[in-house]
């Protein structure tokens, strides 16, 4: 019997963009288990709830993390009007959508080549992140900012986007799809890329379900479960099915999110043609008293947020339970019987995000 050996792997790996920590147990080059360590961004972001106005904390909600900050900001903004009673205005409801495709988009292009930059494709790393700038430049046309972006607010939106800008997003969306096309092409289709993640970190659909995974990673293990389709904000206006593939691996959790990116465009498409005119915001008076909570799409899963007011300025609770969480027990199974090789690509596969997390 071979011995085991524990090796770390992380906090600061040079293939590695998260601060995640696993202790690998090994029989010579194959893991027998991972053990996983967190931690260590911890920021008390929770417990600035009790310091901040709830109005103001929507700041900080959106810094729980840089890539997915609006999606956050504007769930948390969800959960509060829940908790109040306050009916945001259809425009605004279409913009917080608009704005989350395009953060969604944004995110998988990060992604994309981060996963081709740890597999030594460069180029690709390169040209992913020349389309993600385009996607970055009108979230800075239309918030006012590139990463933070600060457009949501309890009771709707800050800024407006005018119908011929809107008409300008689209068409630079159209004009994209060539080269999105043509970027998804050369990497699914390079046989070096299926040799690296075909039936590899393979996960079945009943695991990934039993042990909790959501978003684009239950998706590629045939988990066909999208929390937009239960129709928050305004996606009950919009038509589209979840993308999901069924063979569990690396390649079908990275398919999931390369043909997600041309459902983000057709849903701002349909998103424009739709939207109404009218208030982007209403005026919101008195505290928050009582509790709620809501469910969100973000690029890696579902997300939720937990409030909880007593009736002063400053709520008592903010919790938030992240997709990277949830996958955890997913990460641990798909490691399990791999080779030591195949750990950076297994733990890119799942599109971890600590920072969230890590609160």
């Amino acid at each position: 019997m071979s011995k085991q050996v524990t090796i770390p792997f992380g906090p600061q790996h040079p293939v590695l963009p998260e601060p995640i920590h696993l202790d690998l147990v090994l029989e010579d080059e194959r893991v027998v288990e991972a053990i996983p360590s967190i931690g260590y961004i911890h920021r008390g972001l929770e417990k600035l709830v009790e310091k901040r106005e709830y109005t103001e904390y929507v700041y900080v909600a959106e810094r729980i993390c840089g890539i997915c900050s609006f999606m956050h900001g504007s769930t948390y903004c969800e959960a509060i009007e829940a908790m109040m009673g306050i009916e945001v205005p259809e425009r605004a409801k279409f913009l917080r959508m608009i704005w989350s495709e395009y953060s969604r988009l944004h995110s998988h292009l990060l992604w994309l080549g981060c996963f081709g930059d740890a597999m030594g494709f460069e180029n690709l790393f390169m040209n992913a992140w020349r389309l993600r700038e385009r996607i970055l430049d009108e979230l800075e046309a239309t918030t006012g900012g590139r990463v933070i972006q600060g457009a949501a607010k309890v009771g709707g939106v800050r800024r407006d986007i005018s119908s011929e800008k809107l008409d300008d997003m689209v068409a630079g969306l159209e004009g994209m799809k060539k080269e999105l096309y043509d970027l998804n092409n050369v990497f699914f289709h390079d046989t070096s890329v299926k040799h690296r993640t075909r039936k590899i970190g393979v996960v079945s659909k009943q695991d990934a379900y039993l042990l909790g995974a959501v978003g684009p990673t239950a998706r590629g293990s045939g988990v066909s479960q999208d929390i937009r389709m239960s129709g928050y904000g305004a996606y009950d206006k919009i038509l589209f099915d979840p993308v999901v593939e069924t063979d569990g691996d690396c390649y079908s959790r990275c398919l999931v999110r390369g043909k997600e990116m041309f459902t983000s465009i057709d849903i701002i498409k349909q998103a424009v043609q739709l939207i109404p005119d009218g208030p982007i915001e209403v005026k919101v008076t008195g505290a928050p008293d009582g509790e709620a909570w809501v469910r969100a799409e973000q690029p890696r899963g579902e997300v939720l947020h937990f409030v909880k007011g007593n009736g002063t300025k400053f709520l008592i609770r903010h919790r938030v339970r992240t997709p990277t969480f949830a996958h955890v027990p997913f990460l641990v199974s798909a490691l399990k019987g791999c080779e030591l090789a195949d750990v950076p690509v297994i733990v890119h596969s799942i599109d971890p995000c600590i920072s969230c997390t890590e609160r």
